[in-house]
């Protein structure tokens, strides 16, 4: 398993931008997929985006186009730049880990605690 601590949650306006950032506790994450979800008050948590050892990434649908994933394997850092945000994008998001993008999408075994991200209209 792998600690995840994000960061970069806030407020922000409807159209405006944030970029969320996960950094991972173990020496290296480039054997592991990395992805992001999150979770809206009343609502299950749900799957954002995810991007495997080689860069491949994969997004949910509501978020295609708007949001960019990207990693830093130097870093052990993962990151979910947010564009065009809309106030139904508010909700707590996630870091999660696994071994691969599969596993990740499915059911990670490692999750970060989640940052707040509150889009206002």
């Amino acid at each position: 398993q792998v600690q995840l601590a994000e960061s970069g949650g806030g407020l922000v306006q409807a159209g405006g931008s944030l970029r969320l950032s996960c950094a991972a506790s173990r020496r290296t994450i480039i054997n592991f997929a990395m992805g992001w979800f999150r979770q809206a008050p009343g609502k299950e948590r749900e799957f954002v985006a995810v991007i495997n050892w080689s860069g491949t990434t994969y997004y949910a649908d509501s978020v295609k186009g708007r949001f960019t994933i990207s990693r830093d394997n130097d870093k052990n850092t993962v990151y979910l730049q947010m564009n065009s945000l809309k106030p139904e994008d508010t909700a707590v998001y996630y870091c999660a880990a696994d071994r691969t993008q599969n596993a990740v999408v499915r059911g990670p075994s490692s999750w970060g605690q989640g940052t707040q991200v509150t889009v206002s209209s």
